[in-house]
């Protein structure tokens, strides 16, 4: 089965802080992920089968998988999570209320966030969910595939790669992350943090495996 580029068209125009040019590019090389990832995966089953994966090209198509499909994905959730008219974060939500316990002050999250996406480099920011010790972290992903908490759940997803501002800022990366903030649909981001807080039990076996 193969993956397919979901249809973020809707996005193109309208989205504000972000032409519709910059839109339409940034949309292209993603769907250029989805297409490397589908080739690469056909690739190394062919190899599986062939008993070729102790071939050194084996592993060096093993690496460049993992750094296609986590760009597909994670620009997915990136595009998941912008909207044309944001409004603002409910800060009394479960999700509000789990940032200010995690960060003290929204504010301070919101500084420590932009701080993480100001950071010389190119990568992604990332607001995740460690869902095991159910605690929250801004963690900075280097390229696609270094810098990920392994078990933790992204919820607010910011690409930081120049592809996804130079067009419309140049360098001025903190006026990108601005219009980024602006654009954010908190309702996805509480939901993808729903997903965890509501599976039966879950949060007692998180509390028992920590404690």
């Amino acid at each position: 089965m193969e993956y397919r580029a979901r249809n973020f068209d809707h996005l193109v125009k309208g989205l504000s802080g972000f032409s519709e040019k910059l839109m339409k590019n940034h949309l292209s090389l993603y769907q250029g992920y989805v297409k490397q990832t589908n080739h690469l995966a056909t690739a190394l089953l062919r190899m599986d089968r062939l008993g070729k994966n102790g071939h050194p090209e084996y592993a060096e198509l093993k690496r460049r998988f993992g750094w296609e499909f986590n760009g597909m994905r994670l620009h997915e959730l990136y595009f998941e999570n912008l909207i044309k008219r944001s409004t603002p974060l409910n800060k009394q939500s479960a999700l509000g209320d789990r940032m200010r316990r995690d960060f003290g002050r929204l504010d301070t999250w919101k500084k420590s966030f932009l701080g993480v996406g100001g950071m010389r480099g190119i990568g992604w920011v990332i607001l995740a969910h460690d869902t095991r010790a159910d605690r929250f972290f801004n963690v900075w992903i280097n390229e696609h595939d270094t810098g990920l908490l392994v078990g933790a759940m992204p919820l607010l997803v910011m690409d930081v790669f120049e592809h996804a501002y130079l067009q419309d800022y140049g360098l001025n990366r903190a006026a990108y992350m601005q219009a980024f903030m602006n654009a954010i649909d908190w309702a996805v981001v509480e939901q993808r943090f729903g997903m965890f807080r509501q599976t039966p039990g879950r949060m007692a076996a998180v509390r028992r495996a920590v404690s």
